[in-house]
C-alpha cells in the first residue's frame, strides 16, 4: 500500500531523540525553547511557541484574540474541522467562506462581499482564519486589507505550509496576520509525531499564549497579585491547558528543520513530474499562484467524470483497490452532522461542493520512489479509462 502521506525519519533525527531520553529533562527543559528559536527566525517571526497540537495552537489563538461568546469567526469550508472547532471551543460562533475555485482557498471575492453584506447586518467577525490549503498561501495582502477596513482579526491556518512562501517571504512570519500556526504531524512538511506551534509579532498575544498552554500558571512576580510566599511560588492567573509540547517531540522537530527546505524542494519535483504526467488525463491538475511558493503538503486533481465516464467514488474506489491509499481533502465542514446541528445546510458554499465531488489526494512525501510515483500515474490512468 502506498500511503497519500508518510513521515521521512533518518538516523540523526533518531538519535536527537535517543539524546533527550537520556537527558535530564523529557518535559520543560531546553530543546522546546531551542525549536522554538529555530521555527520562528526561520520565518523571520518575532515568537513562537511550541504546543502538543495544531487543534491546541488554532484553539489558544482565539483565546489570546478575545473571542468568546456572542462573537463570530469565518473560515474555509474545505479544511479539517479543527479550523472550526477551535472557534466553538471558545463559546463563538462559527461561519464560512466559499472557495476560489483555482486555488481552493478562501475566495477573496466571495469574502469581500460577504464582509460588505455582514456590516450591514451588523454583525462582522471578530477573526478570519486563512487555511493555507495545501501549502499554498491565500492572498494574504488583499485579506489583510479587508481587515483594515471591516476590523477583523487574522488568524493564519498554516497547518499545511511550512516551507511554503507568499510574496518571496516565508509563511509564518505573520507579515499579514496576527498569529500563524503549524502542524507538525507524521503526514505533515516537517513532524514532531504529534504537535503545533503558534507564531505571533505581538509580545502580548505572545505572553498570553505562553500562560494559555501551560494551566495558566506564572512564576513571574510581576504578574502576580502579591509578593510570592517563597522561591516555590507560583500563580494561576488564566484558566489555561496543558497543551505543552515534551522535549523530546522538540527534538525530532528541531532535526527535522535541517532538512525542511530539502523536504519542499523534493515535494515540488514530485509535483513536477505529476504534472507532466498527468497532463493530458480527464483531471485538473493544481493551480499555482505565481506569486506563492507552495510547501507542497498535498497534490489535489479534480476529476472530469463526464469525461472519464466514471463517477468519482467509482475513480477513488478502483485506486484504492490497486493498492494506492489515495485521500480526500476535505469534505466540507459544514456538511458534518455535527454542524448540520448548528443550521448549516447542503448548498451553503456551491464551489466548496462541487470541490468535494471532484478531489482526490494523491501520495506526496519525500520518500516516495519514481517506482511508486509511476504505479500511481498508471493505476489513476486505468481508473479513469484513459
Amino acid at each position: 500500500m502506498i500511503p497519500y502521506g508518510r513521515q521521512s525519519i533518518d538516523e540523526i533525527d533518531i538519535q536527537a531523540v535517543v539524546d533527550v531520553l537520556r537527558s535530564e529533562f523529557l518535559t520543560q527543559g531546553p530543546v522546546v525553547p531551542a525549536f522554538e528559536s529555530a521555527v520562528a527566525d526561520y520565518c523571520n517571526a518575532q515568537y513562537a511557541l511550541a504546543v502538543n497540537s495544531a487543534t491546541s495552537a488554532l484553539h489558544i489563538a482565539c483565546l489570546a484574540l478575545g473571542i468568546g461568546k456572542g462573537d463570530i469567526v469565518w473560515t474555509s469550508p474545505i479544511t479539517f474541522v479543527a479550523s472550526a472547532n477551535c472557534v466553538l471551543y471558545c463559546g463563538a460562533s462559527i461561519d464560512f467562506v466559499d472557495i476560489d475555485p483555482l486555488s481552493y482557498n478562501l475566495s477573496v471575492p466571495c469574502l469581500s462581499e460577504k464582509l460588505a453584506r455582514a456590516e450591514e447586518a451588523g454583525c462582522l467577525p471578530k477573526a478570519v482564519i486563512a487555511v493555507h490549503l495545501a501549502g499554498q498561501a491565500c492572498d494574504m495582502a488583499l485579506i489583510h486589507a479587508l481587515s483594515r477596513r471591516y476590523g477583523f482579526k487574522i488568524i493564519e491556518d498554516a497547518s499545511h505550509a511550512i516551507g511554503g512562501k507568499y510574496s518571496g517571504e516565508p509563511i509564518g512570519g505573520c507579515r499579514y496576520s496576527d498569529i500563524s500556526i503549524f502542524s507538525f504531524h507524521p503526514v505533515k512538511i516537517i513532524t514532531t509525531g504529534e504537535g503545533g506551534m503558534v507564531l505571533t509579532n505581538d509580545a502580548g498575544l505572545a505572553k498570553r499564549m505562553q500562560l494559555l498552554r501551560s494551566h495558566g500558571i506564572t512564576r513571574d512576580p510581576v504578574e502576580m497579585t502579591h509578593e510570592p510566599d517563597g522561591p516555590w511560588y507560583y500563580q494561576q492567573i488564566e484558566l489555561g491547558y496543558n497543551y505543552r509540547m515534551t522535549e523530546f517531540q522538540a527534538a525530532l522537530g528541531l532535526s527535522q528543520m535541517r532538512r525542511l527546505d530539502e523536504f519542499v524542494a523534493i515535494r515540488h519535483a514530485l509535483a513536477k513530474r505529476y504534472d507532466e504526467h498527468l497532463h493530458d488525463l480527464p483531471v485538473v491538475i493544481p493551480w499555482q499562484d505565481p506569486g506563492s511558493y507552495s510547501a507542497r503538503h498535498l497534490y489535489i486533481i479534480r476529476l472530469q467524470p463526464e469525461k472519464a465516464g466514471k463517477t468519482h467514488r467509482e475513480i477513488f474506489e478502483a485506486i484504492r483497490f490497486a493498492g494506492i491509499n489515495v485521500n480526500l481533502h476535505y469534505i466540507p465542514v459544514y456538511l458534518q452532522p455535527y454542524y448540520a446541528g448548528l443550521g448549516f445546510k447542503t448548498g451553503y458554499c456551491p464551489e466548496a461542493e462541487r470541490y468535494y465531488g471532484q478531489a482526490i489526494s494523491l501520495p506526496i512525501f519525500p520518500a516516495l520512489t519514481n517506482n511508486e510515483q509511476e504505479a500511481v500515474v498508471q493505476t489513476l490512468i486505468r481508473a479513469v479509462g484513459a
